[in-house]
């Protein structure tokens, strides 16, 4: 969320509403040159792809937004042991984050 929070801040993008609970979508809700726009959050561990993502949620949160003239996107996050990628990730190792930007749904 941090990583994806901070894009958003960087790119112009004024933040109306937050999500951090579990399965609850859209993570942020947010205006950017007076247009809404939803973005939902998943994070993934090496080697999952972080830009993969499940077509039927994405479907539905994007139905959703038409309903409120949103732009939809998707913003996969992938974490991986900074030391090896294929060492597991714990919680007290350094991390490497993999984030490419915001993937529009159309």
């Amino acid at each position: 969320m941090k990583e994806v929070g901070d894009h958003l801040s960087e790119h112009g993008f004024e933040f109306l509403a937050v999500n951090s609970q579990l399965e609850k979508d859209p993570q942020f809700v947010c205006l950017k040159n007076k247009k809404l726009h939803f973005i939902v959050v998943r994070g993934c561990v090496y080697p999952t792809n972080p830009k993969l993502f499940d077509q039927q949620l994405m479907e539905e949160v994007r139905d959703h937004g038409i309903k409120y003239k949103a732009t939809t996107y998707f913003a996969g996050v992938g974490f991986a042991n900074a030391k090896d990628y294929d060492l597991p990730l714990t919680q007290n190792d350094k991390y490497a984050v993999n984030f490419d930007g915001l993937q529009i749904m159309q």
